[in-house]
């Protein structure tokens, strides 16, 4: 997965996280993506635990990156020795208590699309749109006051189409896959940019 898949698993339990600071903790050998043979990174769910781990015990313990590190390494062995999790398949009964929603909220995020209605199984992504949401109604927004969160994710999807639409067009051998690295890439770029402009925004709303 992309630097900016990893950044979509990860802001709904740390909405801090940015692409950056996963770049600073590749740079400090937290954590060790490999590369495509274009140059672009390839995360695995192993990494997003580890970045988990990472992320948990700066925010709940405070304590600095060389302890977590070695405590990183006493936990779970080295980052490369780590076994990757299967790929995330949730029942509806285990993405509710996984994401800790009612049954009535999760309804609410089929009605307004921002999950899919009628699925049998939820991946990663659909349990990090459903944590993001159960968190952002304690400060009293649901489903119907996402919608422009929604809209403007489809505008940015729209502007990845348009820009992966010339390679596809080549067919080529190879194309699809440099169409997906593309995509990935700049995703990731569009998920930054996202984030800084929304806290440029909230800066202003507070007179900062």
């Amino acid at each position: 997965m992309s630097i900016g898949e990893v950044l979509a698993l990860l802001q709904g339990e740390f909405p801090d996280v940015t692409i950056s600071k996963i770049r600073f903790l590749e740079g400090e050998g937290l954590i060790e993506p490999e590369r495509s043979p274009s140059g672009y990174r390839k995360f695995t769910h192993m990494h997003v635990e580890q970045l988990r781990f990472i992320l948990t015990e700066q925010r709940d313990h405070y304590l600095p990156l060389r302890v977590i590190k070695d405590k990183m390494t006493e936990a779970l062995g080295r980052p490369r020795a780590l076994q990757e999790p299967h790929e995330v398949r949730l029942s509806r009964a285990e993405l509710l208590e996984a994401a800790g929603l009612e049954e009535e909220t999760l309804s609410e995020l089929e009605d307004y699309g921002l999950l899919p209605s009628g699925a049998r199984r939820y991946d990663a992504e659909a349990l990090a749109v459903a944590r993001s949401v159960g968190a952002l109604a304690k400060f009293g927004l649901h489903a119907r006051h996402l919608r422009a969160v929604k809209a403007a994710a489809e505008r940015e999807c729209g502007l990845v189409e348009q820009t992966v639409a010339p390679i596809l067009k080549r067919r080529a051998p190879g194309a699809i896959g440099e169409a997906d690295e593309v995509a990935r890439e700049l995703s990731g770029l569009l998920l930054e940019l996202h984030a800084s402009l929304v806290r440029t925004g909230v800066r202003n709303v507070l007179g900062g």
